[in-house]
């Protein structure tokens, strides 16, 4: 979504008019004053809601040509990689043109936390909003702020249907590029361990299953997991004794050292017995051994594009389009050609 003009907070004028009421009605209706009709009051809150008018600073500042400061709205897992990285680049960029970074967390994808975090981060003089959306609550959060509000999404994908101007990174073509690569490498098919959707399909277990279906290989049952190492030993320990097992695709790194150290304990080769490979790039994967095979997400460069794309909206450039970027396969010890 652009626009090619600056963008003005709706203001008391604005929710009257929406109302059909007179501004001092609207005050007295917002600061709780009693001798309002309610079916005059029901108008204004209706307002209110349609228009997303927040009587906070935000507000107020929304109202300046050249806001100085943006929020970022994250989940609580902003120490892992992804969100770090990704926080990293937004901050970075905005130090560089000369902007402030507020950051607020959505506690969990419940409404009321969701609600809360909204209300929190428009309570402050922001100008828009940078909306990190790898897992439910960030999506819930996107889907929430108001529609006169700037906002820019951050997250997995290669297009938007919804409007939202955004910038992503397409982890189809990654699952793809990784699938493709094991096939080449002979593998008959290739299993996948697949992380929590987040409310959506899965770009990586999409990938996964159009490079199977196109090269006419068998889809295994997708093995479900957590995001983290431990669930990815668990998974380890229920594969280690399967001969129909060569190729691993972990839907991130963690899971696949999780895999690896699993197998390692029961004796299992990587990658002369089985091939694993990881998603996201983590830095510490290289010192692994075996050295992780991961299709490499560059994170930092998310958020800077998503910084970015948020930056010209507020200055006004129309015309913006969502920013799409391919990750890159990097091939290191922990897959090879099949022993069987």
């Amino acid at each position: 979504m652009s626009s090619s003009k600056p963008y003005r907070a709706p203001v008391l004028a604005d929710v009257a008019k929406a109302a059909g009421v007179s501004v001092p009605t609207v005050s007295r209706v917002l600061n709780g004053t009693k001798n309002v009709a309610p079916e005059l009051a029901e108008r204004v809150h209706a307002a209110v809601k349609e228009l997303g008018y927040r009587p906070n600073s935000a507000a107020r500042s929304l109202r300046l040509s050249q806001p100085n400061l943006i929020s970022i709205i994250a989940e609580a897992t902003t120490s892992t990689y992804g969100y770090a990285g990704t926080l990293r680049g937004v901050e970075t960029a905005a130090q560089r043109a000369g902007m402030s970074v507020s950051i607020t967390i959505v506690a969990s994808d419940e409404d009321e936390s969701v609600m809360r975090a909204i209300d929190l981060a428009l309570s402050q003089p922001i100008g828009g909003v940078i909306v990190l959306e790898f897992r439910r609550a960030g999506i819930k959060v996107s889907r929430a702020l108001p529609e006169s509000l700037p906002v820019v999404a951050a997250g997995g994908g290669s297009e938007r249907t919804d409007g939202t101007l955004a910038a992503l990174i397409d982890e189809a073509a990654g699952g793809r590029q990784v699938t493709e690569y094991l096939l080449r490498q002979g593998h008959r098919t290739v299993h996948h361990i697949a992380g929590p959707t987040a409310g959506k399909t899965s770009g990586r277990t999409e990938g996964w299953r159009a490079a199977l279906h196109d090269a006419g290989a068998e889809v295994p049952t997708v093995m479900s997991s957590e995001w983290d190492a431990l669930a990815g030993y668990r998974w380890g320990e229920r594969i280690a004794g399967r001969d129909d097992v060569t190729a691993v695709f972990c839907g991130n790194d963690e899971i696949a050292l999780g895999v690896m150290r699993a197998l390692a304990d029961r004796g299992i080769d990587v990658p002369g017995d089985v091939s694993v490979a990881g998603f996201d790039g983590h830095p510490l994967v290289s010192l692994w051994r075996p050295s992780l095979t991961t299709v490499e997400q560059d994170f930092e460069d998310l958020g800077a594009r998503a910084f970015g794309l948020l930056s010209q909206r507020l200055q006004g450039v129309g015309g913006l389009q969502s920013s799409v970027v391919k990750p890159q396969l990097v091939v290191r010890e922990s897959t090879a050609p099949p022993r069987r």
